[in-house]
């Protein structure tokens, strides 16, 4: 079995957002992409003598959008601990939106999905996760299969100096 991480030493502890955001640091630094982690949309209800106090609100965008080789890139962020499939319930329906409106503009739209309990990570492209989602909404299964993960997808390791090569 490959391993696309390695959860000991410096990643021990490191969530999947963590390990792009650092792949997308040395990203920027190479020249390679700019690809930015969109912040979580926060509503102020007050600000008193510097103390302020708010909520998270519902997000309109997916967790990164950027730019490589003159292209656009949106995608998201998601983790399951199952073995044997990608729950589609882990989708919103605004980040779906979002995906397939700039996947039909030309971007590059995908999810990076972390199988936590088997040390994997996928890059699920959008035309995939598009169509196991049209079956959901008629009725089909609910979920993506990991063997789908293994025969359609990019396993994603750390190679040539990136925590995840996301990009090759």
């Amino acid at each position: 079995m490959r391993k696309t991480y390695s959860p000991s030493h410096a990643n021990r502890g490191a969530g999947l957002e963590r390990l792009i955001d650092m792949t997308n640091q040395q990203y920027r630094n190479k020249g390679v992409a700019d690809i930015r982690k969109i912040p979580t949309p926060v509503q102020i209800q007050s600000n008193v003598r510097g103390k302020v106090t708010g909520y998270i609100t519902k997000g309109e965008w997916v967790d990164y959008a950027g730019v490589h080789n003159g292209g656009a890139i949106v995608f998201d962020a998601k983790e399951t601990s199952s073995k044997t499939s990608f729950p589609l319930e882990n989708i919103s329906e605004h980040q779906y939106e979002l995906l397939e409106s700039w996947w039909l503009k030309g971007a590059h739209s995908f999810l990076l999905v972390s199988f936590t309990k088997l040390d994997e990570v996928y890059r699920l492209p959008f035309g995939v996760l598009g169509s196991y989602w049209e079956n959901a909404r008629k009725g089909g299964r609910k979920s993506i299969p990991y063997n789908i993960f293994v025969l359609e997808c990019d396993l994603i390791e750390s190679e040539k100096g990136y925590v995840l090569h996301y990009l090759k």
